[in-house]
């Protein structure tokens, strides 16, 4: 009993891990956001008021809100006045100083948003600043310093235009292909032990893995896909990473099709593991390099980051790479219980004993 418990308490592990990311990564509410901000354009030396709509706030609980808008090289410019419409929208009003730090006839703002309860809520370029040439309303100057402290640290994920709460997609989709990663990287390893020593035992170890890799491929597509609904409003769009993944996991898929046309096991073995090198190699350049030479859709192609800065910031990551790993642990207990049925298998064919 102690040697079963002993070879059990990772399996264990991964149920806890995973446990962790699904009810942590619904749990955890996104930082305050700004969503939209009318008008877009402001005029040096004019009056102005804003509205801006946020989200995940609750303005309505009467703290005090203080709105900025920050340009490069110039300084802050501090609202006037802020009035709450409901909890989650504010109506600002703010002078623009006459002065732009620029020569040219227009400058990107940044537009601040911060309360006691809720924290900061950034948005870079909300604002375009334009030259005016009616005089000033009221003389105003940039102010140096926005005057403003960070409050206590909170467990909430980084809030990010068009993505919104589909962010914990990242927890299931990107973790499930960094698990598939390792599967195929596993399965051809055993392959080649194969085609070096021609134990039936490496094949079946390379074969289980091969099949969780391709659950997972699937598992990673379909997740996706719903991802991609939500975001650019189609499940599937002519993007060359969308593209090239399909096209490598249908090569990967290929295995299993020809795992099972052929009926020798020796044969099956060789020829496969063959295969099974030549798919998880293909890999490489169809997801990886491929889609990096042309403009992509996807986050970490073609220019698009991905996995930096906010897009994966330490609170995600209390959760991104546990999901990881606890995907990985579970992908590999479930095919180690393949490499068993596998082994059941050669066994009652050598006793010559109906299995079915």
């Amino acid at each position: 009993m102690k040697a079963i418990a002993s070879q059990m308490w990772w399996k264990y592990l991964s149920i806890v891990i995973l446990l962790y990311v699904f009810v942590g990564g619904f749990v955890v509410p996104l930082r305050p956001g700004i969503m939209n901000t009318q008008p877009e354009r402001l005029v040096a030396g004019a009056s102005h008021t804003l509205v801006v709509d946020m989200y995940n706030t609750r303005y309505d609980m009467g703290d005090k809100v203080n709105v900025l808008v920050r340009v490069d090289g110039a300084g802050y410019i501090k609202a006037t006045s802020v009035a709450v419409r409901d909890q989650n929208s504010l109506e600002v009003a703010m002078t623009v100083p006459r002065n732009l730090p620029t020569s040219s006839g227009a400058v990107a703002g940044t537009l601040i948003v911060h309360d006691s309860d809720n924290g900061f809520a950034v948005s870079p370029s909300a604002v375009t600043i334009v030259r005016g040439d009616s005089p000033a309303v009221e003389a105003v100057d940039w102010s140096d310093s926005a005057g403003l402290e960070e409050g206590p640290w909170k467990l909430q994920f980084p809030f990010i235009g068009i993505l919104y709460e589909t962010i914990r997609n990242t927890f299931f989709h990107v973790a499930i292909w960094f698990a598939m990663f390792f599967l195929m990287a596993v399965s051809m390893a055993y392959s080649i032990a194969y085609l070096r020593q021609s134990d039936l035992h490496y094949d079946a170890v390379a074969s289980s893995f091969a099949y969780v890799a391709i659950v997972f491929g699937i598992m990673g597509m379909i997740t996706g896909a719903i991802w991609a609904k939500n975001t650019w409003g189609v499940y599937w769009t002519n993007d060359p990473k969308l593209n090239m993944a399909a096209v490598a996991l249908i090569i990967y898929v290929a295995y299993a099709i020809l795992r099972s046309a052929v009926t020798d096991p020796d044969q099956r073995a060789r020829v496969t593991a063959a295969y099974n090198i030549f798919a998880v190699v293909a890999f490489v350049p169809l997801v990886f390099i491929i889609p990096r030479l042309t403009s992509s859709l996807h986050p970490g192609n073609g220019g698009n980051p991905a996995l930096g800065g906010e897009d994966l910031d330490n609170t995600l990551r209390l959760f991104f790479y546990p999901a990881i790993i606890g995907l990985i642990m579970a992908g590999s207990w479930l095919a180690l219980l393949m490499v068993r049925l596998e082994a059941i298998k050669m066994r009652l064919l050598d006793f010559k004993i109906d299995y079915k």
